[in-house]
């Protein structure tokens, strides 16, 4: 079982950065996609940026330019660096790895951008 922790989340004036951490343990595979998707109010859940674990990056067009995905194989561990933040930026952000034809959900770190 994968457990996905997400932290760096919260409160940035517009323009703002914040960078989002998702570590993963227990139950690795080397062969792994990892996601980030966010969750606004009252709204789908929609994909943000992937990583394989090869390097390969996928981003919304949404953030292209302004968000960057990158991981730490040695730590098991991806990353979200977000710039020139906006307010529809805010939302819940949760983690989301997939290996070996499973899914595994982390708890969501929360990210409110003030205008």
């Amino acid at each position: 079982q994968v457990h996905l922790v997400e932290s760096g989340g919260g409160l940035v004036q517009a323009g703002g950065s914040l960078r989002l951490s998702c570590a993963a343990s227990g139950g690795i595979r080397s062969i792994n996609t990892m996601t980030w998707y966010r969750q606004a109010p009252g709204k789908q859940r929609e994909l943000v940026a992937t990583i394989t674990n090869g390097g390969n990056t996928d981003y919304a067009d949404s953030v292209k330019g302004r968000f960057t995905i990158s991981r730490d194989n040695a730590k098991n561990t991806a990353y979200l660096q977000m710039n020139s933040l906006k307010p529809e930026d805010t939302a819940v952000y949760y983690c989301m790895r997939s290996q070996a034809g499973f899914v595994y959900w982390g708890q969501g770190t929360q990210v409110t951008v003030s205008s």
